[in-house]
């Protein structure tokens, strides 16, 4: 039996579900057809589907008609569904494109159309409404010739047993008029077989056109007819392989998969091979069903060409693939606008997981929680979308959720090329990387090469580069945004052959970018993108005038008007802001009296059309963003130190002169999906400096970290940005005052901040297996070790003037409470049963960084962020190492000036238990 898996597509109100219904009444799937108007239909089940008389989810029925099974993929057809209806459009076999014979080809018919064409989908037309009598057929073929394709084919007569021979004739002449080959076979022979005339469907060389009525269920066995005549069994390979359409979750909440079989068979119970987010996964089939509306039949195979839903899949997603079939290209459709949900932080934390799980079904809705804000936010397509989600949650919580008003997401890009240097080389490290920036081709997002020769940076470390490049969103520095439409050209970069670590490239890579892009925000070469709509507006001719001005005040453009005599209608296509098109269809709606409609696309993004406003309104400064430093850092004497980004050329090891006398921004315009023209060249590359003795000297811990320097470049970025005192480390001297310049001409003096009781937190067994002495006794003796490092402590705390506190892991000994100890001068804690060190720590840094100074001596990267988020400061593992034997020099230096014996050991004040 073939199998064939088809989708039905239409302008609103041209009869898409009623078709749907008739071929599953006539084909007996179901026992009776149902209606829009009585909201019954089949497929629409879904309660705001039925209210609104729209398709929203894409859903499935399965049917056979003679020798051929039928999958009949519902799909949605509104903008804001278009991630949906692409993800269904790449897997149907064959489609059927439904226009309204009364008002003919309509405005997002012809949408509907270029998706078609770009997914090159065999096409069948049912032109439905005939018996309302308004026009004829002729008049309406003509229309399909002209509006979609001259190869828009009236086959009716083929399938009607009172056709006569030469209206048959002529429909087999017009067929053979569609390819050179086929009209010299039917000159010679006078016949055209059936499979001459699939290969022309499959090949998107003839579209069969059928006439009838699907309410009166005329015309409709005639196109079933036709589709199992003309479409030609597919071939699939042996071997499994699967397209992921959607994911979803079943009545009693257990997650489904629904995805075509592309190759092979999937049994129940197998096990399945599938990558995900770049992660290499396998799991077992626990059920397979097939779906018929919301009813499914569980099996124990399913073969080649059939869409099943399986349970058993945890971590995949919409768009993901299984086996060996290829992944569909990346699709450029994004969200264009992002939400916040408007409710109190405790309940935004409740709310999280269900968001999270509408993100399982719907990918695009790219759920973000910002921990510094404490925001809930999402990104979706439009409003549609939002009010459905807002019905999904009301029905699986129970209670309405409130949003604000929305924002557009915007995104940035550069307008003449530029050089970003990025320097990494705190002690023991190193990794220098420069890139061009330069404008790319719209649309075409990021785009990363290389010009630097394998012999000057090893292709190991020049492709972490392009993945660092590609790994996070690079903010710009307007307003903040992500940037989009460049390219990234790698034209120099450096490593140490005994230092660089990975870790070294990916904060080189970063502060690169930055660099550049500080550079293009300062010389007015950044520039902000927004999204745009395609438009098609249809309206009567009398509200043209309107129209025009309505699109032109929105900033919007005209590209086409078409109008027509017959029906006194006109379509104006065209493209515009979204940030201007908001609520535009129910404006529409209003001063039509109902007789206009409004459809738009997707179109990409574009120049923002009111940039100015948008940059006052977002009110961002990219130096005191911590997050997306644009400085780098240097060694020289074994310290490291951090270069502003306007200062980085001058100690940069790598002297890349590049020549950018070619561009000229006025003509170097590079049109949608043509290659951009190189406007700069590499005049001379030279080596200006070594690093500090390669960063070689010191304990020799392996650790990557962050210098004292940056840390306190960092923290006066973020934490003290907008106040006039300065972090000021208590491990590490400073000088009295410091003058500190952001780039812009704005300085600042820089004075000592109020003295709080200090606390150091030593996550103890971090620091253990981070030194190589207490590693190596750990190895023989896990007690002894610890109590060396209690001892280094104690002695530390008799010249320190702050508090210790050792916390050490105790989470795996069943029934343990929170142990304090005390111990001469320093504290102990033993941690309770399921909580670990750095959970401790972080909970301490919570409560009481506000009223104390508290310090983190730790090297766990994941810690680090979320004390840093505490407003605590950090000391890793090497430079408290350093600390350490700086003091116990002074003290030998001090044991030695002083004959007289003192005691190393001093008492707490403060209770520990006090502290929580």
């Amino acid at each position: 039996m073939k199998r064939f898996v088809i989708g039905i597509l239409a302008h609103v109100d041209a009869g898409k579900t009623t078709l749907s219904d008739t071929i599953l009444y006539l084909c007996k799937s179901i026992r009776k057809p149902g209606r829009v108007d009585k909201k019954d239909s089949f497929l629409d089940s879904y309660a705001l589907e039925r209210e609104r008389g729209i398709t929203i989810f894409s859903k499935q029925a399965v049917f056979e008609y003679g020798d051929v099974s039928f999958t009949l993929l519902d799909t949605p057809g509104h903008v804001d569904f278009s991630a949906e209806m692409e993800r269904t459009l790449a897997v149907l076999d064959a489609a059927v494109l439904v226009i309204s014979g009364p008002e003919g080809i309509q405005a997002h018919t012809r949408t509907l159309w270029k998706l078609l064409k770009s997914y090159d989908i065999p096409t069948f037309i049912f032109v439905n409404k005939m018996d309302r009598n308004v026009r004829g057929s002729r008049d309406i073929s003509v229309e399909l010739k002209n509006g979609l394709s001259a190869h828009c084919v009236d086959m009716t007569a083929l399938f009607a047993d009172d056709a006569k021979k030469s209206e048959k004739d002529a429909v087999m002449e017009e067929i053979s008029l569609c390819d050179e080959e086929l009209l010299e076979h039917y000159v010679e022979t006078g016949e055209i077989e059936d499979e001459k005339i699939g290969g022309l469907v499959t090949d998107r060389n003839l579209f069969p056109c059928f006439y009838g009525s699907a309410l009166k269920q005329e015309g409709v066995l005639a196109l079933l007819e036709a589709m199992r005549r003309y479409l030609p069994e597919i071939e699939y390979g042996d071997s499994l392989a699967g397209r992921v359409i959607k994911t979803g979750r079943d009545t009693s909440g257990k997650r489904v998969t629904y995805l075509k079989i592309t190759g092979g068979k999937l049994k129940n119970r197998d096990q399945i091979d599938y990558i995900s987010e770049g992660e290499e996964l396998s799991e077992k089939i626990n059920e397979i069903r097939v779906y018929n509306g919301e009813k499914y039949e569980n099996i124990d195979t399913a073969v080649s060409g059939m869409v099943v839903g399986v349970t058993g899949l945890s971590s995949i997603h919409a768009g993901d693939v299984i086996g060996d079939e290829e992944p569909l290209p990346e699709k450029k459709l994004t969200p264009v606008l992002v939400y916040r949900i408007a409710e109190e932080p405790s309940k935004l934390r409740e709310l999280l997981p269900v968001f999270k799980e509408l993100e399982e079904e719907e990918p695009q809705l790219n759920v973000h929680w910002n921990e510094e804000v404490k925001e809930l936010q999402i990104s979706i397509m439009g409003e549609i979308q939002l009010e459905i989600l807002r019905a999904k949650l009301l029905e699986k919580i129970g209670e309405e959720v409130s949003f604000d008003k929305g924002s557009i997401i915007y995104k940035e890009t550069v307008s003449a090329p530029v050089l970003g240097v990025g320097h990494y080389e705190p002690l023991r490290h190193y990794a220098e990387a420069q890139l061009i920036i330069e404008p790319g081709v719209p649309g075409s997002g990021i785009v990363f090469s290389s010009e630097v020769p394998k012999e000057e940076l090893e292709t190991n470390w020049q492709r972490l580069i392009m993945t660092h490049i590609y790994e996070r969103e690079h903010l710009g520095c307007l307003i903040g945004a992500p940037i989009d439409d460049v390219k990234i050209t790698l034209v120099a970069g450096r490593a140490h052959q005994k230092h660089t670590e990975g870790g070294d490239f990916r904060q080189a890579t970063y502060r690169a970018v930055r660099q550049g892009l500080m550079k293009a925000y300062t010389s007015g070469n950044a520039h902000i993108l927004e999204p745009y709509y395609d438009f098609v507006l249809e309206l009567p001719k009398e509200y043209t005038g309107r129209a025009m001005t309505d699109i032109d005040r929105k900033s919007g453009r005209i590209t086409g008007h078409q109008e027509s005599e017959e029906s006194g209608m006109v379509l104006l296509s065209g493209t515009a802001p979204v940030s201007e098109l908001s609520g535009y269809s129910k404006d529409v709606t209003a001063y039509t009296k109902g007789l206009g409609s409004f459809y738009t696309t997707f179109a990409g993004y574009r120049p923002c059309h009111n940039e100015s406003e948008v940059i006052k309104q977002k009110d961002y400064d990219p130096l005191t963003d911590g997050r997306n430093p644009s400085y780098s850092v240097f060694c020289a004497h074994g310290a490291g130190f951090a270069v502003e980004w306007n200062e980085v050329d001058n100690y940069k090891h790598i002297d890349v002169n590049i020549d950018f006398s070619a561009y000229d921004k006025t003509t170097n315009v590079t049109p949608a999906g043509e290659s951009p023209k190189r406007t700069w060249s590499i005049k001379e590359i030279r080596i200006n400096d070594e690093s500090d003795d390669g960063g070689s000297k010191g304990s020799g811990l392996n650790e990557i970290i962050l210098s004292g320097d940056e840390i306190d470049s960092i923290i006066n970025r973020t934490y003290f940005a907008n106040k006039k005192t300065e972090y000021r480390n208590p491990f590490r001297k400073h000088k009295s005052n410091k003058e500190f310049s952001d780039g812009q001409g704005r300085t600042s003096a820089l004075k000592t901040i109020n003295k709080k009781p200090e606390y150091l937190l030593v996550d103890g067994y971090n620091i253990i297996f981070a030194w190589d002495e207490l590693k190596e006794l750990a190895a023989v003796n896990l007690d002894a070790a610890r109590d060396r490092l209690n001892d280094i402590l104690s002695n530390y705390r008799a010249v320190k003037n702050c508090e210790i506190i050792a916390v050490y892991d105790a989470y795996r000994v069943a029934g343990h409470p929170t142990e304090y100890l005390k111990l001469g001068n320093i504290n102990i804690v033993f941690t309770k049963e399921a909580e670990t060190a750095d959970r401790f720590i972080e909970r301490f840094a919570h409560e009481n960084a506000s009223k104390y100074d508290v310090t983190v001596a730790t090297s766990d990267g994941l810690e680090q962020i979320i004390i840093r988020g505490q407003g605590a400061k950090l000391l890793s593992a090497r430079d408290f190492k350093e600390e350490v034997d700086r003091t116990e020099h002074k003290i030998r230096e001090d044991l030695t000036r002083n004959s007289d014996n003192f005691s190393l050991k001093h008492t707490m004040d403060t209770k520990i238990t006090d502290l929580f």
